[in-house]
């Protein structure tokens, strides 16, 4: 904006219009509107609107507001009185239309100058004198700050205003406070929304922020609302997001709103709206959705279109050179509930720094992704420079740290593209941010660049002939009806990427006939597809052992009867050790015979009546021998987290109901394992499947207790850690355990990637093999 006197060259000249303008620290024009009382005008009288953008409180007495026509250069006045308080407005009213409207607010200045409802100059000047010039006026002395508007304007700072009209006004950013000396960025066509000396810190009445408000609960929730103005920034199939194009500067408080309408909208993207309506709070999945955050938004609206074809607000930009969110906590003073505990914190807690930005245009640059697009068109991305990244472009879900920096790009509005970890998407993804199922959600208005990360699919190394290979894979309610080329995929990958282990121990082998709930429990069919998958890829034979539940006593699909199977091939030196009599109700227990432990029954099931066990798998334990040698093992897939509250939940810390079942299931598992080694200390054991629990989790501290078991996971780096990709985070699920004997090997671990990254899966997991040297 112009200051003073610029000094000028050669003594007599006028400064030029290319003349650097000072930023004013306090009194600023903030908003022109020149349509008053034309037709369709929502205001009966033209008017000025002033800003302090200062600390302290300015006089203006004695100033002016100027106007001329945009090629003119004589200039009519408004003499001001009074002063202006830091934070606050000062309304000057000028001329009517012929036509109606609303009266503004109480003026603090009137004048009767008619202005122009599209293109001139205003200038505000700290004497009487009126300006005579019709170009380079933002630097003529005494003029403290300068807008041209419209096209036509023959004077301006740096450029004009975008061309108003009846029912546009031309605002300036931040609520008043953004000056960069350019008239065309500083300021947005909106509807005109005066605001006197009452109006303060911003606000000229409801505004988007006051009902968001620095919660995660509106404070006018049911209370009525009118004349809320925004610019239409998006459209579903019941209603619109709207947004403030005239900011404040506190991050803190959303500029943008969802309003219901329950059908299609009438408005379009791009025209700007005042609605009236109530205020209330959305929490999806109603009922059933406690765990969820609600939405803000303005239910029963009354929608006027004010102007069409106004500038969208700018999104805001998150990630390097926007805000950044918080990189570890994503809330950390709650105590229950966030919606009335804790503080509202956005710079530190993840879950208050997206709700800050809740129904808001948000922009991500070369946004990661960080997990493969779902069914449901979700893409998990973090912006660029999060940690702890994986070597293939994941992020690792770590104790302590849950990644709040992950958003899922969603395809409510627009399609999504096919996308695996590892991937860009390349320029700016931008879209408003909602919320449902546990999850902030940028939903995109224009379809994703994706740029493809290169990784593929691992493949291990081959075991020599003095290493036992033994793997473990859920293989997702794998059945007979299942298409072929599942099972031809599922055994490409345990014959090409897992090399044909001697053991692998499957979990979620379902019945004969699936989810078809009619007592079958038989899964002979199953494997047997499954092994002549695995010949026809050119594998080795396998046979199997496994126990029959009984009908839907064990959780997962009803009807399907998942259990945990030991497929094993014979040709390298493995052998399984039959001893009948395991059912799906008998215990299985460890022998002495003469200080060589045993088991009553192989393959038995662990515990198989406890409670620790209902409705979920019973762990499988097994007696091989591998060239003579006995090796024990215990297949397990533990109680899943169904139930458990989400990380971005409404409830903080969230609670994790199902782990109460996962440690009681380790710590009988743990007690099978420390039977054998009370026979045998340095017994072979190995405890090995899906405990659907992290490696840092107190399930597999339970196992590991007192060092008797070694989890392979816990050895790899923190980068590498992850069977299991979910909503973007990297995480374990699957582990190997080695009892002492044979964790002091040199054996060899690996966790091969070739499911969980990628958009097409076999699995939802991936699998994991060691190679135990036993000569």
């Amino acid at each position: 904006m112009a200051a003073a006197t610029a000094a000028a060259v050669g003594g007599l000249l006028a400064p030029s219009q290319g003349a650097a303008y000072a930023v004013s620290s306090d009194i600023v024009i903030s908003q022109v509107y020149g349509g008053g009382g034309n037709s369709g005008a929502p205001y009966t009288h033209d008017f000025i609107e002033l800003y302090n953008r200062g600390t302290s409180t300015v006089s203006v007495s004695g100033w002016t507001v100027q106007y001329a026509s945009a090629s003119g250069s004589t200039w009519s006045t408004t003499t001001l009185s009074g002063s202006i308080a830091p934070g606050h407005y000062y309304l000057v009213q000028e001329a009517a239309g012929a036509g109606s409207g609303s009266a503004l607010p109480t003026p603090d200045a009137t004048g009767g100058i008619a202005m122009s409802a599209t293109s001139a100059k205003v200038a505000l000047v700290t004497g009487t004198t009126p300006l005579t010039c019709a170009t380079g006026c933002a630097t003529q002395a005494g003029v403290r700050d300068f807008v041209g508007y419209g096209s036509s304007a023959g004077s301006y700072e740096t450029a004009p205003t975008g061309t108003l009209s009846n029912t546009t006004a031309a605002l300036r950013g931040g609520g008043g406070a953004t000056d960069t000396d350019n008239n065309s960025a500083d300021f947005t066509v909106t509807a005109p929304n005066p605001r006197n000396a009452g109006s303060g810190g911003g606000d000229g009445g409801t505004r988007i922020r006051d009902i968001q408000g620095t919660a995660h609960r509106s404070s006018r929730s049911g209370q009525q609302v009118s004349g809320v103005a925004g610019v239409v920034t998006a459209e579903s199939g019941t209603g619109f997001w709207m947004q403030d194009p005239q900011p404040d500067t506190d991050p803190a408080t959303s500029e943008g709103i969802f309003v219901y309408t329950g059908t299609a909208p009438t408005v379009a993207v791009g025209d700007s709206v005042t609605v009236g309506g109530t205020v209330s709070e959305y929490r999806p999945g109603g009922t059933g959705g406690t765990n969820n955050l609600t939405t803000t938004e303005i239910t029963a609206p009354s929608v006027t279109v004010v102007a069409t074809g106004a500038t969208l607000p700018a999104p805001t930009v998150v990630g390097s050179g926007g805000r950044v969110p918080p990189a570890a906590v994503i809330e950390d003073d709650a105590t229950g509930d966030v919606e009335n505990s804790g503080v509202f914190d956005p710079a530190s807690d993840g879950i208050d720094f997206w709700e800050s930005m809740e129904g808001m245009r948000v922009e991500l640059d070369d946004a990661a992704v960080v997990g493969p697009r779902n069914s449901f068109g979700e893409i998990p991305v973090v912006p660029p420079g999060s940690t702890t990244r994986t070597g293939r472009g994941g992020i690792v879900l770590q104790s302590g740290d849950t990644n709040p920096e992950r958003v899922l790009v969603d395809d409510a509005l627009t399609a999504t593209p096919t996308a695996n970890v590892g991937d860009t998407l390349s320029g700016a993804t931008t879209g408003v941010l909602d919320y449902s199922f546990g999850n902030f959600k940028l939903f995109a208005t224009g379809s994703p660049t994706v740029t493809g990360g290169g990784i593929a699919a691992e493949t291990t190394r081959t075991a020599t002939a003095g290493e036992l290979s033994t793997a473990t894979f859920n293989v997702e309610n794998l059945d007979p009806s299942d298409p072929q080329s599942k099972f031809d995929g599922l055994a490409g990958q345990i014959v090409t990427h897992l090399k044909s282990p001697d053991l692998v121990a499957l979990e979620e082998v379902q019945d004969n006939n699936g989810a078809t709930d009619n007592g079958t429990v038989a899964c002979d069919q199953t494997m047997t597809k499954l092994i002549a998958a695995i010949t026809a890829a050119g594998g080795p034979g396998y046979s199997y052992r496994q126990i029959n539940p009984q009908n839907n006593a064990d959780g997962g699909e009803p009807g399907g009867n998942i259990r945990q199977v030991f497929l094993y091939r014979t040709d390298r030196g493995l052998a399984f050790t039959d001893r009948s009599g395991g059912t799906a109700t008998r215990a299985n227990a460890v022998l002495n015979s003469g200080g060589v432990p045993s088991l009553k029954y192989s393959p038995g099931r662990i515990a198989p009546a406890n409670s620790a066990f209902s409705s979920s798998r019973k762990p499988l334990a097994g007696e091989f021998t591998w060239n003579g040698r006995t090796v024990f093992v215990i297949a397990n897939h533990f109680n899943s987290k169904g139930g458990d509250q989400p990380l971005f939940g409404r409830f903080q810390p969230p609670s994790h109901s199902s782990e109460t079942q996962r440690h009681n299931q380790a710590t009988l598992v743990k007690s099978f394992v420390d039977q054998i080694l009370a026979v045998d200390v340095n017994a072979s054991v190995i405890v090995l499947g899906d405990l659907n629990d992290f490696e840092f989790s107190e399930t597999a501290d339970i196992l590991t207790a007192n060092n008797a078991l070694v989890d392979l996971p816990r050895t790899l780096p923190a980068a590498e850690r992850y069977t299991y990709v979910y909503e973007g985070n990297s995480q374990v699920l699957d582990h190997i355990l080695l009892s002492s004997s044979l964790a002091a090997t040199t054996y060899d671990y690996d966790i091969v990637h070739v499911n969980s990254e990628f958009a097409g899966q076999l699995s939802d997991h991936d699998p994991q093999v060691v190679r135990i040297p036993l000569p």
